[in-house]
């Protein structure tokens, strides 16, 4: 299982950091991403990693602001978003699968996670 957290309300220009701790399996081995939904939008990819390690890859629209990073200890990944801004807002998931060996165009497709956070939501708001 997957939970998200870290959620809330933000003004523009600041940062929240998202958490996702993982219960029943290892992080450290499987392959996370983030997506968010806003809504009346369609869920896209944010950030992901594959689990045989190497780059962490970003969406072009938050590419520079957010971080993505991991804490095997804790079994958590994290998202640290800087300089938010509106349309930033919507529903984070986390997102996770067993295949360490991804294909790389394949990131971002939701459809090849089948471990699910519940979602928190970030709003960008003044």
């Amino acid at each position: 299982q997957l939970q998200a957290s870290g959620g809330g309300l933000v003004q523009p220009g600041g940062s929240l950091r998202l958490s996702c701790a993982a219960s029943g399996f290892t992080l450290g081995y499987s392959t996370m991403s983030w997506f968010r939904q806003a809504p009346g939008k369609e869920r896209e990819w944010v950030s992901g990693r594959r689990g045989s390690g190497g780059t962490t890859y970003y969406a072009d629209s938050v590419k520079g602001r957010f971080t993505m990073s991991r804490d095997n200890a804790k079994n958590t990944v994290y998202l640290q978003m800087n300089s938010l801004k509106p349309e930033d807002t919507a529903v984070y998931y986390c997102a996770a699968t067993m295949e360490r060996h991804m294909i790389l165009s394949r990131l971002g497709d939701r459809t090849q996670y089948n471990y699910w956070g519940l979602g928190t939501q970030v709003t960008v708001s003044s």
